[in-house]
């Protein structure tokens, strides 16, 4: 790279746009431990009760419209916050985009499921991304999806993430654009989300060298493995968007 830009050697890097970075023998690991800190004492938060998740499994947030109103600055400042956090933090991803639909007009409800996040950030300072020095280059993605989660609109939400060995190199998670019809819709939706990931990857390992014939893509859902390998559209599944049928 010295020969087509002009470079300087500054030493071993440390800290990146909030990053923190720890290099050894064995690999690199990147928190941001002090960025968290700092906010659970900008907001408040950094005497609050651990929690051990970031969210009740049976919490379904909804608009809450006879709920208290509550400041609708500090709110969107927290998830901001947070969705910087999880730069680091796949963990926070799901809790933190649920939150971040009702950003228009919070309430107390939905300020209480984010200070949650916060109790569980406290608990859990020292979480961050390890990269093993030793770690194969073997491409893999996952994906799973909720079915109707959303109690507003009744749409599903998508998580993805890819590991490039033992390494989690990219993480995703979005509400789908329209209602699934079926738990098998809604998975299907994922896993092309998944897959369009993964040759966005494996083109840019190309570009270093590194080519992977085949990237295997884990579903839970047998009726979405067999939708993705007919390519007949039936009439079960006919109405799904051409864009997902890449897969």
């Amino acid at each position: 790279m010295r020969r087509e830009f002009e470079m300087s050697m500054m030493g071993e890097i440390t800290f990146f746009l909030g990053l923190q970075i720890k290099q050894s023998k064995e690999g690199i690991f990147i928190s941001q431990s002090k960025y968290t800190q700092e906010l659970l004492k900008r907001f408040g938060m950094d005497n609050a009760k651990p929690r051990d998740t970031p969210i009740f499994p049976s919490v379904n947030l909804v608009k809450d419209e006879n709920g208290k109103d509550v400041d609708n600055k500090l709110f969107r400042g927290m998830i901001g916050s947070l969705l910087y956090l999880s730069a680091s933090r796949p963990d926070l991803m799901f809790s933190v985009c649920i939150c971040a639909r009702f950003e228009a007009c919070p309430k107390e409800s939905h300020l209480s499921a984010v200070k949650r996040i916060f109790k569980y950030l406290s608990g859990s300072l020292n979480l961050g991304l390890w990269y093993p020095r030793s770690s194969s280059l073997d491409l893999v993605g996952f994906s799973d999806s909720d079915y109707a989660g959303c109690l507003v609109d009744r749409k599903s939400t998508s998580g993805t993430c890819q590991f490039l060995g033992d390494a989690l190199m990219s993480w995703h998670n979005k509400k789908q654009t329209y209602v699934a019809l079926s738990t098998a819709e809604a998975k299907y939706v994922a896993a092309r989300s998944c897959c369009a990931q993964v040759l966005w990857m494996r083109q840019t390992l190309q570009d270093f060298g590194v080519s992977i014939d085949h990237v295997p893509i884990m579903c839970d859902s047998s009726s979405a493995i067999d939708i993705s390998k007919n390519p007949v559209q039936h009439s079960r599944t006919k109405h799904i968007n051409i864009r997902h049928h890449f897969l």
